[in-house]
């Protein structure tokens, strides 16, 4: 069962795709803005404004596609009280050890080291 952000990113993956088909389609397929007569062309002007309008406009349904598929495809995280349990669950199986603080060994000269007088009792 995908969750809701999966679904929702479906969703965006879907319009984003099918509105870029559609607009890309329309631009190059479908001739001319003013059906007054099949020989009628767009002038140049359009084209210039609409190929950077129509890249740009890849561009950002590209983006979205691309965010809805992150989102359909990424599992959805845990509940923090599933995560919380999880960690409370470790504590309880692993007691608290009392850690040994190790010292650096001490690196004094043989000649330095004088032994230990008996204290007495």
């Amino acid at each position: 069962m995908a969750s809701k952000d999966q679904a929702i990113g479906g969703m965006i993956f879907i319009v984003c795709l099918a509105i870029g088909i559609l607009y890309t389609a329309g631009l190059l397929y479908f001739g001319t803005p003013f059906q007054e007569g099949l020989t009628l062309r767009w002038p140049i002007e359009f084209t210039l404004i609409a190929i950077p309008v129509f890249i740009a406009f890849i561009a950002i349904m590209g983006i979205g596609a691309w965010i809805g598929w992150t989102m359909a495809t990424t599992p959805p995280p845990k509940p923090i009280e599933e995560i919380t349990s999880e960690i409370e669950e470790k504590k309880e199986e692993t007691p608290a050890e009392p850690k040994e603080e190790t010292k650096p060994p001490e690196e004094a000269p043989e000649e330095e080291k004088k032994p230990e007088k008996k204290k007495r009792a």
